[in-house]
C-alpha cells in the first residue's frame, strides 16, 4: 500500500515535506519550472512574430503586445501534435499487435495440424 502511496506524496504532498526554511523544495521545483515554460513560450511568440512580419507587406508590423499570448497558443498546438502523434502511434501499434496474434494463431493451427 505504501507503494501506492508515494506518487501523491511525491507530487501532491512534497512541498510539505521537503520544507527548508522559508522557502519549499517544491515550490522552487515549481517556480522552475513556470520560468521555463514562460521562456519558451515567449521564445516561441518571438519566433511566430517574426515569422508573420515577414510575410506581412513592408510597413505593416503586428505588434509585440502579441508575444505571450501567441508563444502560449504555439505551445498549446504542439502539445496538441505531439497527443495526435502518440495516438496515430498508439492505433499503428494496436493494429501490429493485432496482425501478430492472428499470424501466431495461424501458427499455432497449422503447427498442430501438421503433427
Amino acid at each position: 500500500m505504501r507503494w501506492m502511496m508515494a506518487p501523491f506524496v511525491v507530487f501532491l504532498g512534497g512541498t510539505a515535506l521537503a520544507q527548508t526554511g522559508d522557502q519549499a523544495a517544491g515550490e522552487d521545483l515549481g517556480n522552475k519550472l513556470l520560468s521555463f515554460i514562460q521562456s519558451a513560450a515567449e521564445l516561441l511568440g518571438r519566433g511566430l512574430i517574426n515569422l508573420v512580419n515577414l510575410i506581412l507587406p513592408a510597413g505593416r508590423e503586428v505588434s509585440t503586445d502579441l508575444t505571450i499570448p501567441l508563444g502560449y497558443l504555439g505551445l498549446l498546438t504542439l502539445v496538441l501534435f505531439l497527443f495526435g502523434v502518440i495516438e496515430a502511434a498508439r492505433k499503428v501499434i494496436w493494429i501490429i499487435v493485432g496482425v501478430g496474434w492472428v499470424l501466431m494463431l495461424v501458427r499455432i493451427v497449422l503447427d498442430a495440424l501438421a503433427s
